[in-house]
């Protein structure tokens, strides 16, 4: 029995004992199964900053938690080593079940091989004890992995921690309403404005993307975008125009940071993106209107500084993960100078904190329980976890 799996736009039709295009998600006896739930192979603590994150709850510490396995197939992919891990061993798999009988969960015990088993409580007690305020679900695809995800985001938030996607964006509606409950924040990816660039370098289209921006704004998540530039391929003035006058028609306070090429798996017959083409499509952005852009990769004077989106003065400045938050012990979101509130996700001000104490003591004793509220269909193809204990357990 085929199953469509409705986690990303590809919508992939997925044949009894076979894998999905990112090669983590597969049909046995007309299930859908997660093979690397509960396996992640990166888990470290970052600063928000890298994420990139600039208006989400600056010079924090952030658990990031990546898997192996995407969507897309990016030529220029800087973390390929783990978004295209899956490759060799579902093309062996393939090519295997031609000439013999194989069983689907075989391969995906060799994928939770690369991996480490954590569970989504052991990972939201790590970023607790580590001092994390944050979990970020990045590195590879998230969307491939959100069950995982969305586990770890809803216990997450019942401890108190906000969570972040960092996304190509490719997402389907149904999967944003999914994690909209517990997922604070994505960053996503707008890797160029034209489908040619979509289609050839990525293996996606690109309205899909532009969409999933619209819609996760119109739901109230916080997003930032990324558009990494590379050299003759997405870096005209044309482009950059296009890209800037959308993000500015969607909200002009939404962050768009403009990130530097190197190098890299397969496009390493480019050169790395000059400082004068960043500093170019800054100017386009603000001759466009947008009112926070920052430069990233390359270390630019100014260019990752944090301004009042109406008076101008200067609130965060950064230097690389150096962050110096100014005249304030932390950033509560309201300038210093004028007292205009900027748009993003702030801490509370020490002083905020004790009053907001006191009135969360005064609304429980009436208030609904928030998650009666809340809403969000699961994915239309069911999922779950299988690993070693689960087998077991049966």
């Amino acid at each position: 029995m085929t199953v469509i799996c409705s986690c990303c736009n590809k919508r992939c039709c997925i044949a009894n004992n076979n894998v999905g295009s990112c090669g983590v998600r597969y049909n046995k006896d007309g299930k859908l199964y997660l093979s690397i739930y509960g396996y992640p192979c990166a888990v470290h603590i970052d600063p928000v900053e890298k994420k990139p994150l600039y208006h989400f709850l600056p010079n924090t510490a952030i658990l990031s938690i990546g898997t192996i396995g995407c969507n897309f197939k990016c030529q220029f992919c800087q973390n390929w080593d783990i978004s295209q891990a899956v490759k060799p061993y579902k093309a062996t798999f393939r090519e295997k079940s031609k000439t013999e009988a194989c069983d689907i969960e075989d391969l995906s015990c060799q994928l939770q091989q690369m991996g480490k088993y954590y569970s989504p409580e052991t990972l939201v007690n790590m970023a607790i004890r580590k001092g994390c305020k944050s979990i970020a679900f990045t590195y590879n695809e998230p969307t491939i992995w959100g069950e995982y995800a969305h586990d770890i985001s809803k216990l997450a938030h019942e401890k108190g921690l906000k969570c972040v996607y960092v996304t190509n964006g490719y997402m389907t509606e149904e999967h944003l309403q999914y994690i909209q409950p517990y997922v604070d924040a994505l960053n996503i990816d707008l890797k160029a404005w034209n489908g040619k660039f979509y289609r050839q370098l990525c293996g996606g289209n690109v309205d899909f993307v532009k969409h999933s921006i619209e819609y996760a704004v119109q739901l109230g998540f916080w997003v930032e975008v990324t558009t990494l530039i590379i050299p003759d391929e997405n870096d005209s003035d044309e482009e950059l125009t296009k890209i800037a006058q959308f993000l500015y028609d969607i909200k002009p306070t939404i962050p768009w940071h403009i990130s530097a090429f190197h190098p890299d798996y397969e496009m390493t017959n480019k050169s790395r993106t000059p400082e004068l083409t960043l500093k170019r499509a800054y100017a386009i952005g603000r001759k466009v209107g947008l009112k926070n852009i920052y430069v990233g990769n390359v270390h630019s004077n100014g260019d990752e500084d944090t301004y009042c989106s109406e008076c101008g003065e200067k609130l965060i400045q950064r230097d690389w993960y150096d962050v110096h938050v100014l005249n304030k012990p932390v950033f509560d979101g309201v300038c210093y100078k004028c007292g205009a509130k900027q748009d993003g996700i702030w801490e509370e001000s020490p002083v905020c904190k004790k009053h907001s104490r006191i009135q969360d003591v005064r609304e429980s004793r009436s208030a609904v329980p928030t998650w009666l509220s809340r809403c969000g269909p699961s994915p239309t193809a069911r999922t779950r976890r299988l690993c070693r204990s689960d087998r077991a357990a049966e």
